[in-house]
This record gives C-alpha cells, structure tokens and sequence, in this order.
C-alpha cells in the first residue's frame, strides 16, 4: 500500500472559507437566492467510447442503451424545452460541440427561447482525464471555437464531461478565455478558483440534484426527484436569509425528458415559478457576471 504523505497534499485552489464568515453582496433586485436549470444536451457515439446507460452490461453494439440516450435529443429536449418556457426558467444550455453537426435544431430552438451556451466538451464518448496539456489545450480549443463559429461569441462557461478534469484544467480554461467552471461542487456561493495566471470562478453546480447522479445513479423515481426539487428550494430560500446562496438544477434530456418523470417535474417547476418574485431566475453566466 502506498503511504500516504504529510502533510496531505491538497488542490490548493482555494482555501477553506467557512460559509458563515463570508459577505456576498444580494443578487439583482436585492434578491438572496439565485436559480438556475441546468440543462445538459449530449452527443455519444454509437457503439464505443464511454456511455451513460439505462442498463448496463449489454455487449456492443448496444442498441437498447444508445437508442436510449438518442431519445434525449430527439424527443426529450423538445418536451423539456417547452416546459421551460411555460414557467419562464432560465436556462443554461450545458452542450457537446458535436451537438451542431448532430441535431442543430435543438440548439437553435433552445438559443431561440434565451438560453445561454455553454460549453460541456466535445462528446460524452470522451473525458479529458488523462490528456496531456497540449491534447487538452487543442480540445478546449476546438469545442470554443465550434461554439464561437455558430453562437458569434465564444462560451463564458464550462463542464467537463462526466465532470472528470486534469491537474490542469482550470489553467487552461482560464487561459481560453473563460470566466467561469461548473466542475466543481463544493459549496453554494461563487468561490474564486486560483490558476497559474490569474483566477476562474467556480459557479455551484449540483452533484445531488442532479437526475443523473439520483435517477440513474442511485434509482431514486420521478416522484422522490421532483420532491427533492422543492425541498432544495425552500431550504435554500430560508437559508439565503443569512447569506446569498446559488441553486441550480441539472437535468438529462434522456433522464427527465421521459414523460412520466415530466409530469413530476412540471410540479417541481410550478411550485418554483409561483414563487419568482422571492428569488433570482438566472442563467450561470449572469451568476458570475455579478461576481465581476
């Protein structure tokens, strides 16, 4: 067994900052709580690569599980896409840049209804662990610039497929040019991240409520996530009384996009959206343009 080291070698991107000793200014409009959904838009290849499935263990080719995940983009984004606008909920497009050769559709009827695009690499067949910095300098670059050629601008955020990172991502994606990551889930408030030639924001990014980490991750059903929706929210709220706090929201089109997991989220949904007037509605890139 290899022993470990002390002291315990840390990430050093930023200290520890009890969340009680910090001052956050409110949001706009004074508001003490900032919502976002998260909506992740994926591309996988057929047949190779990783994958996200509905049941594991069937041999390549797999048409059960990829016919699954395609279902997300052909039907299910639409749906949520509507539900979206019904409730007027921002929305933070989370997409693979080989979405545009894909299905371009989606990504113009999603900009269409406001979205903010950002970046979460080039396919979910692939993460950047293990890439040497200039495979990972040439990634980054590619999917900006693929998003930059159809959005006119390049993406403000980004998220890692299958949040899996390098000891060098957030350099290099501070050096892209981006103001913001949504890697990293450990706290409910902004937090600066240090790289090697300035700094990056870490927007808050759910790990829990996240349909695919408790749907598919840990089978929680439809009813349990839409549930899980409301109570993050009204916890939140009574909590951002002492300090201003960030909720988002992730979604799968494959994973809530199913109809009966819908018919709970537009309860989930409802509930949030009667309540607009207490809370910000926001994309993540509007979160941290107000951290300057």
């Amino acid at each position: 067994m290899k022993e470990l080291r002390f002291p315990l070698r840390q990430h050093g991107r930023f200290a520890y900052s009890p969340i009680v000793e910090r001052k956050l200014d409110p949001w706009p409009n004074g508001q003490r709580l900032a919502v976002y959904v998260a909506m992740n838009l994926e591309q996988y290849a057929f047949g190779e690569g990783l994958v996200e499935d509905l049941v594991p263990g069937i041999p390549a080719p797999d048409v059960l599980n990829n016919s699954w995940r395609e279902y997300g983009n052909r039907v299910g984004a639409w749906r949520l896409l509507k539900l979206l606008g019904q409730h007027q909920l921002s929305t933070t497009l989370l997409i693979n840049s080989e979405l545009y050769a894909a299905a371009p559709q989606l990504i113009e009827a999603y900009r269409a209804q406001g979205a903010e695009i950002a970046a979460h690499g080039q396919t979910n067949s692939q993460h950047q662990a293990g890439l040497s910095e200039a495979q990972e300098q040439a990634l980054i670059a590619h999917v900006s610039n693929t998003i930059a050629e159809h959005e006119g601008r390049p993406p403000a955020g980004w998220l890692s497929p299958w949040i899996a990172e390098t000891e060098r991502t957030p350099d290099l994606l501070q050096e892209a040019g981006y103001r913001y990551v949504l890697d990293w889930c450990m706290d409910d408030q902004p937090v600066w991240l240090k790289t090697r030639r300035g700094r990056l924001l870490s927007v808050p990014y759910p790990q829990e409520l996240n349909d695919s980490a408790a749907i598919i991750g840990r089978q929680v059903g439809a009813a349990e996530f839409a549930d899980m929706v409301i109570d993050q929210f009204e916890e939140m709220l009574l909590q951002a009384q002492e300090q201003p706090l960030v909720m988002g929201i992730a979604l799968h089109a494959m994973i809530a996009g199913q109809p009966f997991r819908l018919r709970h989220l537009r309860r989930a949904f409802a509930h949030i959206a009667a309540k607009r007037e207490q809370c910000w509605f926001a994309t993540a890139g509007e979160i941290a343009q107000c951290m300057g």
